[in-house]
């Protein structure tokens, strides 16, 4: 494309399903215009809090098929305690439980909405026909069921599911419509990697929210929350604040999330210590690395393990910007530019107690065969330039912002192609492509740190600088029902910073 293939419309008579612009109903949270106080001042202690794991949900096997029903519904839930806020859940008051399920075998969902307002479900991460993607295309109204199915591709790693309603993504996750998922599979099985769930393979779902004076959590859409999005001054996992986990073995897989609308983080262990970061978004890296921190944007996942062999407790950090400018800056100075590593503050968000000593155990040397990306192989390069405007409006890839009704570009099945991603705006942006898991090639000409060496389908892209990934899409052809790639900081998303391609 270079930036320069035509749009086409989208014959709306022929897609799938439920379509038009989702109604704005109210999502049950009051915006900003109250108070805004610190949550550590409203909880009134650091007294620790048992870390909630979401239930492990496998669903039932029905004529061959690994079948999950499930519903999204209201709910309520006590960030600060005593003082109930209103939120959405999947098969839970807020979040969700972790779908569990294996590379190869067929899965479906049935799944119910019983709020008063269109939801979607997308499955991120995932290779999948576009009417089963769960994008804007897939509404689900009102008291509607929707059944999509299709065949787990993915390798063993940590997907997720989320709200994906264009112009509501954003105030819908935040109130809890989203849930972890993994994908299983034999090659991971045999390399002996902590996964007894619950025990020493845990799902960290980090994500921040704003308190209002009264306790509850607000969504405060404003000029410069759409430009900056949503960021909150209380960090939680699963849902728990101030969280603690009490490890009975020695090794403990951490596999985190950050599922904030808008927020950078870097997660370290205080003291310095090391992990050994396995695996990122699609699945596991050739071989463990060790590390002293790792910088996810919002929608990314990493998988670390941390020793605790010798019964000393950790604690995990969350390092996030002060200044809310702090994604600017120049490309080539660190993940997110220089300012997001410098100030602001550092919240524990885990502290990890074992509850004695054990027997220390080694990684093995190699996870899985992981050749190096071949740019070769690319038949054509398609160039996708993010800009923005000030005050969140001119949301916009390749000077056009988000239109239900016209798709952007069409891929040829099977072709390898070069997606050069270019950010010609002043703040970082996470891109997100959907039925896709890429490989990174470059960082203006740079070869990418260890957790860009594997399987990716979300990609930080700094200020002024292009970043080249190399992907094909291997199968599910529909020439007018289409997928989405767009910046995963949701109000961007929401604001129009997204555009449409069909597989063909």
């Amino acid at each position: 494309m270079n930036g320069k293939e035509k749009p086409f419309l989208i014959d709306r008579r022929k897609l799938v399903g439920g379509l038009g612009l989702a109604a704005f109903g109210s999502t049950a949270l009051p915006l900003a215009g109250c108070q805004v106080r610190s949550a550590a001042m409203l909880d009134g202690s650091d007294e620790r809090n048992p870390l909630a794991v979401p239930p492990l949900n496998r669903g039932l096997i029905e004529q061959g098929v690994r079948t999950f029903r499930l519903s999204v519904t209201a709910g309520e839930k006590e960030f600060v305690p005593g003082t109930a806020s209103q939120t959405i859940g999947i098969e839970a008051p807020y979040l969700g439980p972790t779908l569990d399920m294996r590379r190869g075998e067929r899965v479906r969902f049935h799944i119910d909405n019983q709020l008063s307002e269109d939801v979607t479900v997308h499955w991120h991460g995932f290779e999948l026909p576009a009417a089963a993607d769960g994008g804007p295309h897939q509404v689900i109204r009102p008291g509607k069921r929707w059944s999509p199915s299709y065949e787990v591709r993915q390798r063993a790693s940590l997907y997720w599911c989320h709200s994906h309603l264009h112009g509501r993504s954003g105030p819908q996750v935040y109130a809890g419509l989203a849930a972890p998922i993994y994908v299983r599979d034999d090659e991971e099985e045999r390399l002996g990697l902590p996964s007894e769930y619950g025990v020493d393979d845990i799902p960290l779902i980090v994500q921040d929210r704003v308190i209002d004076g009264s306790g509850r959590i607000i969504y405060p859409l404003n000029m410069r929350t759409r430009m900056m999005g949503v960021k909150g001054d209380a960090l939680y996992v699963n849902g728990t604040r101030n969280a603690l986990f009490e490890a009975r073995t020695g090794q403990v897989r951490l596999r985190i999330l950050n599922g904030s609308n808008a927020r950078f983080y870097t997660f370290s262990l205080e003291g310095n210590r090391s992990m050994q970061l396995v695996a990122s978004d699609g699945g596991l890296l050739a071989s463990a690395h060790s590390v002293r921190s790792v910088i996810l944007a919002p929608g990314e996942r990493a998988q670390v393990v941390i020793d605790l062999s010798d019964g000393r407790p950790l604690r995990l950090l969350a390092h996030r910007p002060g200044n809310t400018m702090g994604m600017m800056g120049g490309r080539g100075r660190g993940m997110m530019g220089s300012r997001e590593t410098r100030g602001g503050d550092v919240v524990p968000i885990l502290d990890i107690r074992p509850t004695g000593s054990f027997a220390a155990a080694q990684l093995p040397a190699d996870l899985v065969s992981l050749p190096p990306p071949d740019p070769s192989l690319a038949a054509l390069t398609r160039r996708f330039v993010l800009a923005m405007g000030m005050m969140g409006r001119g949301m916009s890839i390749n000077g056009a912002t988000m239109d239900m009704n016209v798709v952007n570009t069409r891929v040829p099945v099977g072709q390898w192609e070069i997606w050069e991603i270019v950010n010609a705006s002043m703040m970082a942006h996470p891109f997100h492509i959907h039925n896709v898991q890429f490989r990174v090639l470059d960082r203006d000409g740079k070869a990418p740190p260890p957790m860009e060496t594997g399987f990716k389908d979300t990609v930080i892209v700094h200020s002024r600088e292009q970043v080249r990934l190399l992907l094909r899409f291997e199968e599910h052809t529909d020439p007018d029902l289409p997928y989405m790639y767009h910046c995963h900081i949701l109000e961007h998303e929401d604001a129009g910073m997204m555009g449409q391609f069909v597989v063909i």
